[in-house]
């Protein structure tokens, strides 16, 4: 079997609930015994579902797999504001929620399809003047934000429930989940933060058949080690 420093290529992972995207790093350098492991696109603590790890010379394809477009299925609750604009975060207002028509769901979420701008949440890893937002919020700050070009390739009203809207939605690189939860909110009157995200694509690459975290701390490295895409495979699959 290779060593963990022979290692190069990237690692599909179905990150668990309750930690961050540096923690899934840190075990799979553990795990394989390899200093040289990035990620590709963070997903917040609160998030479920592929988190794409590059091992080795894998990191020089990085940004590369950073850039293409995401795939994620989420909740969003009505009636509820969040400072974090998620579950995660602190409710700031409640508002009423009204008995929506479908119509008027189709309505708001249509208004966040195609090219628009994204204001990008104060709780989030975005430096101003080298100081993430995140540190800033947390001392009750609040900063202006270069909104940002996004894009919705598509979006889907999955199920609709007492205060709860499933949804799944194709968007680009940068783009806030918890955002376009919270702005939908807006658009319906009530407000709405993100309950539940799950990231289930990233470009050609699917949470389906990722490696568990569990598997992960579980081992063995053999096992590991033989779940890495190779760069080549990794090209192949991206249709480069």
């Amino acid at each position: 079997m290779k060593s963990g420093t022979d290692i190069d290529g990237v690692l599909l992972v179905d990150k668990s609930p309750g930690m961050t995207s540096h923690d899934v790093v840190a075990i799979t350098r553990r795990s394989l015994d390899t200093k040289k492991v990035g990620h590709c696109g963070t997903l917040d603590p609160l998030a479920t579902g592929l988190l794409i790890i590059t091992i080795g010379r894998g990191t020089k394809i990085q940004d590369l797999l950073m850039s293409e477009d995401k795939e994620y299925a989420g909740t969003l609750r009505l009636g509820e504001i969040t400072d974090s604009q998620d579950s995660d975060g602190q409710i700031v207002e409640t508002r009423p929620v009204p008995e929506f028509s479908r119509e008027q769901l189709d309505a708001a979420f249509a208004k966040f399809h195609g090219d628009f701008y994204q204001t990008p949440p104060m709780v989030s890893a975005i430096k101003k003047d080298g100081v993430p937002l995140y540190k800033l919020a947390r001392q009750g700050k609040t900063v202006e934000r270069e909104p940002r070009f996004v894009h919705v390739y598509a979006h889907e009203i999955k199920e609709v429930r007492p205060q709860e809207i499933d949804f799944r939605v194709v968007c680009s690189k940068g783009f806030y989940v918890r955002t376009y939860a919270h702005d939908i909110g807006q658009a319906l009157g009530c407000g709405a933060h993100l309950k539940s995200l799950r990231r289930t694509k990233s470009g050609k690459f699917s949470v389906d058949g990722a490696i568990t975290v569990e598997e992960l701390k579980a081992g063995p490295a053999s096992a590991i080690a033989a779940r890495v895409l190779s760069l080549p495979t990794v090209s192949r699959l991206r249709g480069a």
